[in-house]
């Protein structure tokens, strides 16, 4: 199985160093100097970008390419509530960009615009000077200077509600924006210290549109008059669904290799035909498409007589790179809309193949002999996109709103197998992702779902127990066998989705919370003597992060952070008569009488019903635990739904039942995950290079409003707490990368230990691109250059 990291890298030895302090073993200082560490290696993870790269001198000069996207973009205000990722491409070509993403999603000077940017002062207040390239100048020739900064910052510092803004985020820590010791240099003072300040200014809009509301509200809707890139806007047609970019004669820069880039409105479902039609040369396309573009450029395998044809391969590849996931959008908080998530969960789902009825997998259509010939031309490049797919759950329903059930629903959910069924086929690594706030090979990404627990049945019954959800007395239950099915496999790794032995895991009760709270004393006490280790090896560093000294300090702030948030999740435990979470390390649970606790007293026991054909349902009060399960069901969803259906068998084998209800793509987000119509659901969140920022609307703690209305933000699961915003917070006013680096981690644990979401896997991002296009395809997370974008020399 590949992996987004190294085996024995520095994310595996840090999970292994969480395991360790969450389990309470407490090993002298130099025994865990090997874990944690390695975060700034400046390799990046596999299958994060694939793009073709070529120097300048091997593209050639002139062409058009025709990009298709999914609709043309609704503004060109990329801080509106309207834009999208059409709105981004654009605004990445015409607009300035002073911080671009590279392929582990780390801000990087763009010199194009900027000659430096630093971080001046911190006291008595932080302030950031910036020095303009001298040579930047926006379209009309006007010299790009600090009325644009202030600008900007007037517009979306929330205070002015002409401006129909979708963030603030970073803008209200804004004390003052004003002109620094010259004409080209702008100094920018803070109000509250903010650590993501890379993260303003980009994309920056002139002061003819952020000066004025009605200009920011609907001039730039449609048109940009004034930019400054190596494109400009030249035109839109509505009928035939484009937006075309031109190269822009004034650039500065590194001159734009194409022409023209016109970016067409193409659904996903029509993209195959158009490929194969020669109207487009770049498209992101389902993975069936994908196979099929593949097994066109590969000579048709040879078949027995009188046998069958062979079957399509296997996904093509592109040529491989390395890199990281990139989000890069300015509304980075946003999940993608309704219709795009339909399709581009369909798109990623497609790369399982359907069993046939006696077992065997059923290739993809075949293209046609001319459509093979058509396809020929074009190869398949693959990525990790810096977004994933997580399974929410609406924690204001009932019974969701108590977290055990929330924790039970999580545990029952096989992460891997999930993983293994979308990006297994595609040839990219397919771990599940351990994060919610960052991606595989950002710095920093470290497995945190050991708070939650890996998949276990048993455990999970358990849990539904203890929250009052048992199978009533004298069911049928499946009957017990010798052979143990562990957290939903068989013995060949496969699906378990039979009647059969649900394995319980033993449970500890109230006998065992002194040793709890003990651990947690033992837990602090190591995380003082890291801190402490941690600031001695900091001040022999004197500085220098190349150091060994340096790394060893980084490893002790993190096992100090981790030690920290595994004394936390003991403290909110349930109190002495409730029943504490499950944990594979404990011996023979015992309740409070000392007599042990097993499958016999939780009803979890006995022969198996017929007539539900595996586990029977658990009840409360007489009513079973049935779950509403809200899908797209659009055109390109059925994928989507496949997931969902294993989701549910899943959750069938702890006795949960699920009622899926399919709503139109159009009204999927707005009217039901937007407005907490759902019970679970899927749908998918960008990445971020911040986040501190961009993470906590997304998870800060629902707040009601003065009219009994409860502001939730963008945490559409309603689940969320004081401590993670608290960490939010801390993180986003640290400007200390080290330390705001290690609060987000420990947010991601808590975020994980609520179960108010859970992350599945990064989505595929497989793009089909004509074979001489170069430096273009999937991008991952890394900002593309659209000066260098261009056909190869032939």
């Amino acid at each position: 199985m590949t992996h987004p990291v190294r085996p024995g890298g520095a994310a595996c030895r840090r999970r292994r160093c969480a395991a360790l302090l969450v389990a309470g073993v407490l090993l002298p200082l130099p025994v865990l100097t090997g874990c944690g560490g390695g975060d700034d290696a400046e390799e990046a993870a596999p299958g994060a970008q694939d793009i073709a790269a070529a120097a300048r001198d091997r593209v050639r000069q002139g062409g058009t390419l025709r990009w298709a996207v999914d609709a043309v973009p609704g503004t060109l205000n990329a801080f509106q509530p309207r834009a999208d990722a059409a709105t981004r491409r654009v605004t990445e070509a015409v607009l300035p960009r002073l911080f671009t993403l590279d392929q582990r999603g780390r801000p990087q000077r763009n010199p194009d615009y900027l000659a430096a940017a630093d971080v001046t002062d911190r006291e008595p207040r932080q302030t950031v000077v910036y020095k303009i390239n001298p040579k930047a100048r926006w379209s009309g020739g006007r010299a790009v200077g600090p009325e644009d900064f202030a600008a900007q910052w007037n517009a979306l510092r929330g205070k002015d509600n002409a401006y129909w803004s979708a963030r603030n985020a970073g803008y209200d820590r804004i004390e003052k924006v004003e002109q620094g010791g010259s004409a080209r240099e702008v100094k920018v003072t803070f109000a509250k210290p903010y650590a993501d300040w890379k993260s303003l200014f980009t994309p920056l809009y002139p002061k003819s549109v952020m000066g004025d509301a009605r200009a920011f509200n609907d001039g730039a809707r449609e048109e940009l008059k004034e930019t400054a890139g190596p494109f400009a806007v030249q035109g839109r047609d509505e009928q035939a669904g484009t937006l075309t970019l031109a190269r822009d004669p004034k650039w500065w820069g590194a001159p734009a290799k194409l022409d023209k880039v016109v970016l067409t409105a193409v659904p996903r479902e029509k993209r195959a035909a158009a490929l194969a039609a020669g109207t487009l040369d770049l498209a992101e396309v389902d993975p069936d498409d994908a196979r099929k573009i593949t097994a066109a450029g590969r000579p048709a395998p040879s078949a027995p007589a009188g046998s069958a044809s062979g079957k399509a391969g296997s996904p093509g590849t592109g040529s491989s790179g390395a890199g990281s996931p990139h989000a890069g959008s300015p509304s980075a908080g946003a999940p993608d809309a309704a219709s795009q998530a339909g399709r581009a969960e369909g798109a990623e789902n497609d790369a399982e193949r359907s069993p046939a009825p006696g077992g065997d997998d059923v290739p993809p259509r075949r293209a046609s002999t001319a459509e093979q010939q058509a396809l020929r031309g074009y190869t398949v490049r693959k990525a990790l996109e810096p977004a994933y797919t997580q399974l929410a759950l609406n924690g204001s329903t009932n019974p969701l709103n108590d977290e055990r059930v929330r924790r039970a629903v999580a545990r029952a959910i096989d992460r891997q197998k999930l993983a293994d069924s979308v990006l297994k086929p595609l040839g990219l690594p397919n771990r599940p992702l351990g994060s919610h706030l960052l991606m595989a090979g950002q710095p920093g990404y470290a497995d945190h779902s050991g708070a939650l627990g890996g998949p276990d049945t048993g455990a999970a019954r358990a849990m539904l127990a203890d929250a009052g959800w048992r199978v009533p007395a004298g069911t049928a239950q499946p009957q017990q066998s010798d052979k143990k099915v562990d957290a939903g496999h068989d013995d060949k790794g496969g699906d378990v989705v039979r009647a059969g032995t649900v394995p319980t895991t033993p449970l500890s009760s109230a006998g065992v919370r002194a040793a709890d709270l003990q651990r947690s004393t033992l837990l602090r006490q190591s995380a003082v003597f890291y801190k402490t280790a941690a600031a001695d090896r900091r001040t022999t560093a004197e500085g220098n992060t190349a150091t060994a000294a340096y790394a060893d300090y980084r490893r002790y702030e993190m096992l100090a952070a981790n030690a920290l948030s595994a004394a936390e999740m003991i403290e909110v435990a349930p109190a002495p008569g409730g029943v504490r979470t499950p944990d594979r390390r404990d011996g023979p649970g015992r309740a409070a009488d000392g007599k042990p606790v097993g499958a016999d007293v939780l009803g979890l026991a006995g022969p198996a019903d017929p007539a539900a054909g595996g586990p029977a349902a658990v009840k409360k009060d007489g009513k079973p635990l049935a779950l509403r399960f809200v899908l797209p069901d659009g055109p390109g969803s059925e994928r989507l739904r496949t997931v969902a259906d294993r989701i549910s068998a899943m959750l069938a084998r702890i006795g949960v039942q699920t009622v899926v209800q399919k709503v139109p793509d159009k009204s999927y987000f707005e009217d039901h995950i937007a407005a907490g119509d759902f019970d679970l659901a899927l749908y998918t969140w960008p990445g971020s290079a911040y986040p501190a920022t961009d993470g906590r609307p997304i998870y800060a703690k629902p707040q009601p409003a003065a009219d009994g209305s409860l502001t939730v933000e963008q945490n559409y699961t309603r689940v969320g707490t004081d401590h993670i915003d608290q960490l939010f917070d801390q993180a986003a006013a640290e400007l200390d990368e080290d330390a705001s680096r290690e609060l987000v981690e420990r947010a991601d644990a808590r975020i994980w230990a609520a179960a108010g979401s859970v992350p599945l896997y990064q989505r595929p991002e497989v793009v089909a691109v004509k074979k001489n296009l170069v430096n273009a395809g999937a991008f991952g997370f890394s900002t593309p250059r659209y000066q260098d974008i261009g056909f190869k020399k032939s």
